[in-house]
């Protein structure tokens, strides 16, 4: 973890350096633009993920430190951990609770409650441009709407008050210096505007493509639930039946990816680091079988990707809208298609 995390954080500083320092042309600007897209992700995937969870380090302190990383990112460490430990992770795929399936724009659908629009047939087709804006919108919009409201979707949470919001509006501070303030002053003109588009859209789809392999794919339930009714099945077998492995014989991307393509160990155990995700994947698959809990994981990134985008047309398409058309499905219930 400690060789992962100087490679990381190296690899987007000395991009950043090159490209804010040294000479270049308009083809090397923008690889380095994509370059800093994909060293953003990569710290966030296995830096910030496993701080935010505390299982980076038995040192809360450390896990804080290093968690901070989200907000050099741009995003809020405080709110995130609200959204992602507490929502995503206690009520994966259920509706009105994980906020994380909630697109945040009329333009997707991803669950089958969510009202189909007919321009969601084409959805497979264009979902990667709105990927794209998707860190804009966080880095804009999303983060000071939540402190402003203290709500992320429909849940209410404490407001970020004394250390945490200080800690927030610190690195918002940081964030927008080097990403935004530094460059503009010292290359002060207009190209600027598509390469932080391009770093925008290489870090939104990578983001976007690694959460809906896990969530968002024909292999994965959703539930509906009604008004104050909770889970009927054990916690652990709900993440299972809910969650997607993929490609985990790739180690290259499984290095990369901070074990996330181990969604099902993840979900199961937060609080372990993911290196150790591989040998507990075995020891999970194996148990799921025993106790006859149906385990799912695709071979490779490119079946991923096609059960991903099938989903995705599905949910597109006039009879999946017809076959998801119950508000408000029994807690056990599939608001949608058979996996």
């Amino acid at each position: 973890m400690r060789v992962k995390t100087a490679v990381m954080l190296s690899w987007m500083a000395a991009t950043w350096a090159v490209a804010m320092f040294a000479p270049v042309g308009g083809m090397v600007a923008a690889s380095l633009a994509v370059s800093i897209g994909l060293a953003m992700a990569g710290v966030g995937f296995c830096v910030m993920h496993d701080a935010n969870h505390g299982s980076y380090s038995r040192s809360r302190d450390v896990n804080r430190v290093l968690g901070f990383t989200l907000d050099l990112l741009g995003a809020s460490s405080h709110l995130w951990r609200q959204k992602h430990n507490i929502l995503h992770h206690t009520y994966t795929n259920i509706e009105g609770l994980d906020d994380d399936i909630e697109a945040g724009t009329p333009y997707l659908r991803f669950a089958p409650w969510q009202r189909r629009m007919f321009f969601h047939r084409f959805q497979h087709l264009y979902v990667f441009l709105l990927y794209g804006f998707f860190p804009l919108k966080w880095f804009f919009v999303d983060d000071f709407r939540g402190f402003v409201t203290g709500r992320v979707g429909s849940q209410s949470f404490p407001p970020a008050r004394g250390k945490a919001l200080l800690t927030a509006l610190v690195g918002k501070a940081a964030f927008f210096a080097w990403a935004f303030v530094v460059p503009a002053l010292l290359h002060p003109t207009w190209w600027l505007v598509p390469l932080w588009l391009v770093a925008s859209f290489t870090l939104g789809n990578v983001l976007g493509w690694v959460f809906q392999l896990a969530h968002c794919l024909d292999g994965a339930e959703f539930v509906g639930v009604e008004p104050g009714q909770v889970m009927r099945e054990d916690w652990a077998v709900h993440q299972v039946r809910t969650t997607v492995d993929f490609a985990r014989g790739n180690r290259l991307l499984s290095w990369y990816l901070g074990g996330l393509n181990f969604q099902v160990e993840h979900h199961l155990f937060p609080r372990v680091c993911h290196v150790h995700y591989p040998a507990l994947s075995r020891i999970v698959e194996q148990t799921c079988a025993d106790h006859h809990v149906r385990y799912r994981a695709e071979p490779t990134l490119r079946k991923a990707l096609a059960a991903n985008c099938r989903w995705l047309r599905e949910m597109g398409r006039p009879l999946a809208s017809a076959l998801c058309s119950v508000e408000r499905p029994a807690p056990r219930a599939h608001a949608g298609l058979s996996p």
